[in-house]
C-alpha cells in the first residue's frame, strides 16, 4: 500500500510544480494514505490555496483532500479590511449573476465572510468566486443562504 500511496503523493507534487499559478510550489508538503491527500505549508494567497488543492483532487486516485494550507500573505500584498469589504461590494456590484443587494460582506484580518440569501445556487458560488481571487485575501466564509424562489 506504501507504494501506492507514494505514487499518489508524488502525482500531486508533480501537478503542483506544473501548476503556474503556485510560485512556490515546494512550500506545500503532500502526504498520501488510501486515497486521502494532506496538504500543509504555506501559500501566498487565498487563490493558490484553492489551485493546489483543486490540483490534488484532479489527480487520479486521490478521493479526499485535507487541506491545512496557510496562506500569508507577503506585505505588498496585505490590504486594510475596510479596502477589502470596499472592493469585495464593488466586485458583487459589477458581476450581474449576484443580487448584491441581499449579500453583506463583512472582513476580519484578511478573512471574508459572505452573508444574506439568495434564490439560487449559482448567485451564492459567484459571490464566492468574485472575492475568493481577490488580493489581499486569505480565506472566505460563504454563509449566503439558497433560498427556494
Amino acid at each position: 500500500m506504501s507504494t501506492i500511496n507514494d505514487s499518489i503523493a508524488d502525482a500531486v507534487r508533480e501537478v503542483l510544480v506544473l501548476d503556474g499559478r503556485l510560485p512556490d510550489p515546494e512550500q506545500v508538503a503532500v502526504s498520501a494514505e488510501e486515497g486521502t491527500v494532506t496538504l500543509r505549508g504555506t501559500v501566498g494567497s487565498f487563490s493558490q490555496r484553492r489551485a493546489a488543492t483543486h490540483d490534488a483532487r484532479n489527480v487520479v486516485g486521490v478521493d479526499y483532500v485535507y487541506d491545512e494550507l496557510q496562506v500569508r500573505l507577503l506585505d505588498e500584498y496585505r490590504r486594510e479590511d475596510a479596502d477589502i469589504r470596499g472592493m469585495a461590494l464593488q466586485i458583487l456590484m459589477w458581476d450581474a449573476e449576484v443580487p448584491d443587494e441581499l449579500i453583506d460582506v463583512k472582513v476580519s484580518d484578511g478573512w471574508v465572510t459572505l452573508s444574506g440569501d439568495v434564490s439560487y445556487q449559482f448567485e451564492s458560488d459567484a459571490a464566492f468566486q468574485d472575492v475568493a481571487d481577490m488580493l489581499g485575501v486569505v480565506g472566505v466564509t460563504n454563509e449566503i443562504r439558497v433560498t427556494t424562489p
